[in-house]
C-alpha cells in the first residue's frame, strides 16, 4: 500500500510539472489534458483519475501557489526581531523575484488562478490553503499594529485586503499590460505605497495629539 501511494504521489507531481511547463509556453486555454498526459508520461485516464478536469488541475496548482505564499508568511511571523515594515518589504520583493523567475507559467495561468480563487469550493484544499495564508497575513499586520509600527485606524483584515489588492494588481499589470522593467522594482514601490498609507494616519494622529488644547496649555505653562 505504501509503495502504491508513493507511486500515485509521484504520478501526481509529474502531471503537475507537465501542466506547469505547458501552461508556461501556451497558456491555459490551448493546452489539452491529452497533452498533459503525454508530457507527464502517463495515460490520459490517469490524469483524469487525479484531476477530473483542467479546472481541477489549475485548482491544484493554485493550492501550491498559496502553500508557497503561506510558507513565506510563516517565515515572516517566525522572525521576532525584524520590524514589520522590513518584513512587508521583503514579502513584496520575494513575490516579485519568484514571479520573474517563472514568468511564463504565471502569465499562462495567473488570471485563471485569480478567477478560481474567487470561486474556490468551500472547504476544498485550495480554499483552506488560501484562507490559512490570509490569516497569517492578518497576524503579521496585527503584530505590526501592536508594536506601533502600523496604523491602528484600520482592522487587520482591512490592511490584509489592501495588501492583497495592491500586490495582485501590480503583478497582473506587469504580466499582461506592461512588462517593461523588472517586476521586483515595481513590487518595491508597491510596498512603499502600502507602508506609507498604513503609517500615514498614525503619524497624523500623533501630530494631532501634539496640538490638542490641553497640550498647548501645558506647553504655555512651561514657558
Amino acid at each position: 500500500m505504501a509503495k502504491r501511494d508513493e507511486n500515485r504521489d509521484q504520478q501526481r507531481e509529474r502531471i503537475l510539472d507537465a501542466a506547469r511547463s505547458l501552461f508556461a509556453v501556451r497558456g491555459f486555454d490551448s493546452v489539452t489534458m491529452a497533452e498533459v498526459s503525454e508530457v507527464a508520461g502517463v495515460a490520459r485516464a490517469t490524469v483524469f483519475n487525479h484531476f477530473g478536469s483542467k479546472v481541477a488541475l489549475v485548482e491544484a496548482l493554485t493550492e501550491n501557489v498559496f502553500a508557497y505564499w503561506a510558507a513565506m508568511l510563516s517565515g515572516a511571523l517566525a522572525d521576532e526581531k525584524t520590524a514589520t515594515p522590513a518584513l512587508v518589504r521583503n514579502l513584496f520583493d520575494h513575490m516579485g523575484f519568484g514571479i520573474e523567475q517563472f514568468q511564463g507559467f504565471h502569465r499562462g495561468v495567473f488570471r485563471e488562478i485569480m478567477k478560481i480563487q474567487v470561486g474556490l469550493e468551500e472547504g476544498g484544499a485550495a480554499a483552506r490553503t488560501a484562507e490559512r495564508a490570509f490569516a497569517l497575513l492578518q497576524q503579521l499586520l496585527a503584530r505590526g499594529q501592536q508594536r506601533g509600527e502600523l496604523a491602528r485606524d484600520f482592522t487587520p483584515i482591512e490592511l490584509a485586503s489592501a495588501f492583497d489588492s495592491l500586490s495582485v494588481g501590480t503583478i497582473n499589470r506587469w504580466l499582461y499590460d506592461d512588462t517593461s522593467g523588472p517586476l521586483r522594482d515595481r513590487m518595491v514601490r508597491a510596498a512603499e505605497i502600502f507602508l506609507r498609507a498604513a503609517a500615514a494616519r498614525r503619524r497624523n494622529a500623533n501630530r494631532a495629539r501634539a496640538t490638542t488644547p490641553e497640550r498647548r496649555a501645558r506647553k504655555g505653562g512651561t514657558r
